[in-house]
């Protein structure tokens, strides 16, 4: 009764343990209960051997070792059964401790929470929203004057612009052309008959064949 009154406590003085204790003490019932298993489990192995060892030799003795065996056998189905209601029991309040953990937490997140939104107007915030978002739209606006090239007078009309540029490229092609050479051109032929050749023009050619015959002939004559 000791070991159960400093288990549980007593009437007078007796309060709801937390679950924290309450797991505590079914881990030491736990432990205690598995220890006194294991010792009645070594006695019922003892009383196996004398039945074994005696059999129907010495009846007397084996039959006393069997009624022993059967009262142990009676107290390890009960303990067995006590475990499995106390690790049910402390799996429980294992699992309500957690859930009492995190319902613990998540009050005081809610409570985090509504402190910061305490400090929140939701007009405030949608006039903040709205100034925020008038603020980009200058800047945007700002932006896209300043991204404007200067011009001086009126803007240039793209057509213009687009006869200028093909102009340029034309200048380009020409003077590219004229880079490269144009085949150069033969001279025309002369439309007139050419003069015929006069005949003061055949004499000389006439007389200056005789002389060449001439010095033929004297140098054959001197080379024989």
């Amino acid at each position: 009764m000791a070991f159960f009154s400093n288990l549980f406590g007593s009437k007078s003085k007796q309060t709801a343990p937390s679950p924290a204790e309450a797991i505590q003490k079914l881990r030491g019932v736990e432990e205690m209960l598995l220890k006194k298993q294991e010792f009645l489990e070594k006695k019922q192995n003892e009383e196996l051997e004398i039945i074994k060892k005696n059999g129907t030799k010495n009846k007397r003795v084996s039959l006393q070792a069997l009624k022993r065996k059967k009262r142990l056998d009676k107290q390890l189905e009960q303990i067995d059964g006590t475990l499995t209601t106390i690790e049910y029991q402390r799996e429980a309040l294992e699992n309500a401790n957690t859930n009492t953990q995190v319902l613990q937490i998540m009050n005081l997140a809610g409570k985090a929470l509504k402190g910061v939104h305490n400090n929140m107007d939701i007009d405030k915030v949608e006039d903040l929203m709205d100034e925020v978002r008038e603020q980009q739209q200058i800047a945007d606006e700002i932006s896209q004057v300043i991204s404007n090239p200067i011009g001086f007078g009126q803007e240039t009309d793209e057509d213009e612009l687009m006869k200028e540029l093909e102009e340029l490229e034309q200048e380009e092609l020409d003077k590219q052309l004229l880079e490269t050479g144009e085949p150069e051109k033969l001279p025309d032929v002369p439309s007139t008959a050419l003069p015929a050749a006069t005949s003061t023009s055949l004499e000389k050619k006439k007389e200056k064949k005789d002389a060449e015959e001439d010095e033929l002939s004297e140098l054959a004559a001197w080379a024989n």
